[in-house]
């Protein structure tokens, strides 16, 4: 059976998505280029062809989780431009753990002086399209920022999301607040 040769986008979504995958597991410096390579099914030397080092690789992937997460929030408001509508929205993508652990390394690796302003940037572009998109007060955004944080480190704990572990009772008491306001 003849193989069908992906577009040049394809295979870098493809590549995004191992890069994605093995920078969740092993953050940027535990990860490498090969592992991302062998998880492609592509070269080593084809990776850094494309993406030039392992750092513009961890940079676009890290991109690409937020860009995931915008996505989801455009799609929720176009539902109901609403706090609510944008948090249920992020619960369904704590599925992804994948991303928001991808994310995290990114948030963890700022101190490095060429993956801080690139982190900082999608950060800051979440934050604004909550602004943007719901009209809330800059409060409002905030504790609903600071929560979905919150939630995306339990998410990676797998205390949050549709994989979590048996519940604690200090799990529940964080959670609590998912409890009170329907789903």
């Amino acid at each position: 059976m003849a193989r069908t040769r992906l577009t040049a986008e394809e295979r870098q979504e493809q590549l995004v998505q191992a890069a994605v995958t093995v920078f969740s597991a092993g953050g940027y410096a535990g990860a490498t280029t090969d592992q991302v390579a062998r998880l492609a099914g592509v070269s080593q030397p084809y990776v850094i062809r494309l993406f030039g080092t392992k750092q513009e690789l961890f940079l676009t992937a890290v991109r690409h989780a937020a860009d995931r997460i915008e996505e989801y929030f455009e799609r929720a408001a176009q539902e109901a431009p609403t706090l609510e509508s944008l948090g249920r929205a992020y619960q369904e993508l704590l599925a992804e753990r994948e991303l928001i652990t991808c994310l995290l390394h990114g948030f963890a690796a700022a101190s490095d002086p060429a993956i801080g302003p690139v982190v900082r940037e999608c950060f800051g572009r979440i934050y604004q399209s909550v602004r943007r998109l719901t009209g809330v007060p800059v409060e409002e955004a905030r504790a609903f920022i600071s929560y979905g944080m919150m939630l995306t480190v339990l998410g990676a704990m797998r205390v949050a999301g549709p994989d979590a572990v048996a519940q604690e009772p200090w799990m529940r008491e964080l959670l609590a607040h998912d409890e009170e306001k329907p789903a």
